[in-house]
């Protein structure tokens, strides 16, 4: 495999490479400051941790082929064929090498640029940090002609590095088994590792990722791109039509900064850009997509000038009209990354923009001149884009107006909050008016609001702004919630006037559709509800079970038998079938009657219910919206809510065994 193009890395990988800064034990007291947190992002963190040092391997070019496995007994183990993690004996620590990284704390090869020009992960700390947090920690290295292994306890030695056999090739193997201590639900989802292991292997087009799954039968697949960002870009935008032919590829280095680009433009209203630093997903962009942007918009506007494009000189075209329709992959590789805020979700390097913006400037510029015919394409969608958002701009003065003309100018189904303080409010977006008025009676009108929703909301994945504006429980939402919609130049967060956003529906077919038009909603237009975790859904009971005078609320069918055996009303384990709006009801001969009822809607119960099973803040479920991977979110929607029937019904053929009928 060929070395890494930005510099020469030496072959030579050695003890006096491992860097120590120091300490360990506190990862263990507040593990969440280092993988976000103990759920189940949190426990799929401590699995890409130990990936991320396989990259960096073969980042520097050293490595072409990583295994992950998820094993029978719950562990998972990573391997891969680099150089191996050094083994012999630290200068300063006088211990094996090996023991110096996983055990302690910003220690490792990736402060020392010799080693690793270019690196992801947290900076060294990561691998430490899984041992630290897991029950048990197997690493086993091959290098120097010898296999050695050491194993760990809650990040503590059993002893010490010992060989155990010979081997010609060289790599790194880590099995680890999470700490029940500090994880409550140890389960890796296939399908969460799947994706990034995918969207890994489209960054790393030289790079074999293999996924095994021994749980389910040896499940197994293999992600390998020749195309890298091309195949990426081709994968998001499988359910589109593309207007620009094959994707569009741009690649340069300059002052040792590597930058990959590769884009199309599509059919579709919405522009879906993601960016990557060193294989780490920036979600909130950066200076690399700020270089991006200004080379896209000064590139095309000037073209459409200079061949008089412009139907109008009366349309002025916007960063927003050029970049309507766009699906795009940005990927560069920064030597020393300037990361802002501890998640690394935006790159602050000011270098890089002027580098990206050069780079691309110059390639596309060479790319239309070369391609006149897609040009006018694109041209032709950015003035079309531009007129829907002139149409849009008097929509909103249109609905400003009317507001003025209303109490507060807020809409007048709203039932608000008497706190005014953001922070202590929720907003409840209610099914039905009945349901609303439900809410309205069992809320705690000091902290929560209720806005009722009547029927389905506009499916905003096919339409353009100007449309979306025009529908009037949107406009609600839009005003309810106070902080705008669209891009981040139209949206102010500080004007967001709730904490939580809770999407409440009827549990039924209905229900499930008009939550996930609102989730569609919310994730192309209001995107920074999601990315700040404001967006929650409620999780209303499926079941009231009624024994005597005591009532007990189920919320899936595993919890109401479970009720039911502690009843000793279980019916000797046969299936029960409840209607969707009646009753059964069993007996036993040493118990009395036990009523089941299955609740078909949220305006099935009355006031007092609704309060203590979905709305107050000590007894309810609600399930938090969060975004970890936009690229796949955003496939999702755009297969399940967009124009292309085909990739919906591939999809719905694939995936229908996974889904929880309620029929």
């Amino acid at each position: 495999m060929a070395k890494n193009k930005i510099d020469k890395i030496k072959e030579e990988y050695g003890a006096e490479d491992i860097q120590v800064l120091k300490g360990l034990e506190h990862v263990r007291k507040r593990p969440a400051m280092y993988i976000g947190d103990i759920s189940t992002r949190g426990l799929h963190h401590l699995v890409y941790e130990v990936i991320d040092n396989a990259i960096d391997e073969a980042l520097a070019g050293f490595c072409d082929k990583i295994t992950m496995t998820l094993n029978k007994n719950g562990s998972v183990t990573v391997t891969d064929n680099g150089r191996g993690i050094p083994t012999d004996i630290h200068p300063t620590e006088k211990i094996s090498a090996l023991e110096v990284v996983m055990t302690q704390l910003n220690a490792g090869g990736k402060f020392n640029r010799d080693s690793y020009k270019v690196s992801g992960g947290l900076h060294g700390v990561g691998v430490s940090v899984v041992n630290a947090l897991s029950e048990f920690l197997e690493a086993e290295v091959v290098r120097d002609g010898k296999v050695y292994y050491q194993k760990y306890k809650r990040g503590i030695p059993e002893a010490k590095v010992k060989t155990i056999g010979n081997a010609k090739k060289s790599g790194t193997k880590v099995t680890f088994y999470p700490d029940k201590e500090i994880f409550k639900n140890i389960l890796f989802k296939y399908e969460t590792l799947e994706e990034r292991l995918r969207e890994l292997a489209y960054l790393n087009k030289d790079l074999t990722i293999l996924i095994k799954d021994e749980r389910d039968k040896q499940k197994q697949e293999e992600f390998h791109f020749k195309g890298g960002l091309i195949d990426f870009v081709k994968y998001l935008d499988e359910s589109e039509k593309s207007i620009s032919g094959k994707p569009i590829f741009i690649s340069g280095d300059r002052e040792n900064v590597q930058v990959e680009i590769a884009f199309q433009y599509n059919e579709s209203y919405n522009d879906n850009i993601f960016t990557f630093v060193n294989n780490i997903n920036t979600h909130e962009g950066g200076t690399h997509l700020e270089g991006f942007k200004a080379a896209l918009t000064r590139t095309l506007n000037n073209y459409a000038t200079k061949n008089n494009l412009l139907k109008s000189d009366k349309i002025t075209l916007t960063g927003d009209d050029f970049r309507e329709g766009i699906t795009c992959v940005i990927s560069i590789k920064v030597p020393e990354p300037q990361f802002e805020g501890q998640t690394k979700t935006k790159l602050g390097n000011s270098e890089v923009k002027g580098i990206v913006q050069s780079i691309t400037g110059e390639a596309l510029g060479e790319y239309l001149d070369e391609n006149p015919s897609v040009a006018k394409k694109i041209i032709d969608k950015c003035i079309r884009a531009a007129e829907a958002r002139e149409a849009a701009r008097k929509a909103r003065e249109l609905t400003r107006r009317k507001n003025a003309l209303d109490l507060g100018g807020l809409p007048g189904k709203l039932a608000d909050c008497s706190i005014k303080d953001p922070a202590q409010c929720e907003l409840y977006l209610v099914e039905g008016d009945s349901a609303g008025g439900t809410a309205k009676q069992g809320r705690d009108r000091r902290f929560q609001a209720i806005l009722p929703l009547r029927g389905k909301i506009l499916n905003v994945e096919k339409a353009r702004i100007n449309k979306i504006l025009e529908n009037e429980e949107i406009r609600s939402i839009i005003t309810a919630i106070g902080a705008g919609i669209g891009n981040s130049d139209e949206f102010d967060e500080s004007k967001i006037r709730y904490d939580k956003i809770i999407l409440m529906c009827d549990a039924d077919i209905d229900g499930s559709h008009i939550r996930t038009l609102l989730l569609t909603f919310f994730y192309r237009h209001m995107k920074e509800i999601v990315e700040t975790e404001r967006l929650y859904i409620a999780q209303p009971p499926l079941y009231k079970i009624k024994k005597g005078k005591t009532e007990l609320y189920a919320y899936s069918d595993s919890e109401r038998d479970e009720i039911l055996k502690s009843m000793k009303a279980d019916k000797s384990g046969t299936k029960l079938e409840i209607p969707e709006d009646g009753e059964v009801e069993i007996t036993t001969g040493t118990l009395k009657s036990v009523t089941i009822s299955r609740f078909k809607g949220l305006g099935e119960m009355n006031a007092e219910q609704l309060w203590s099973t979905t709305m107050n803040p000590e007894t309810r479920t609600i399930l938090q919206v969060t975004n970890e991977n936009a690229a796949a979110a955003d496939k999702v929607f755009r297969v399940l809510m967009g124009e292309e029937v085909e990739p919906r019904r591939k999809f719905i053929e694939e995936n229908a065994k996974y889904a929880n009928l309620d029929v």
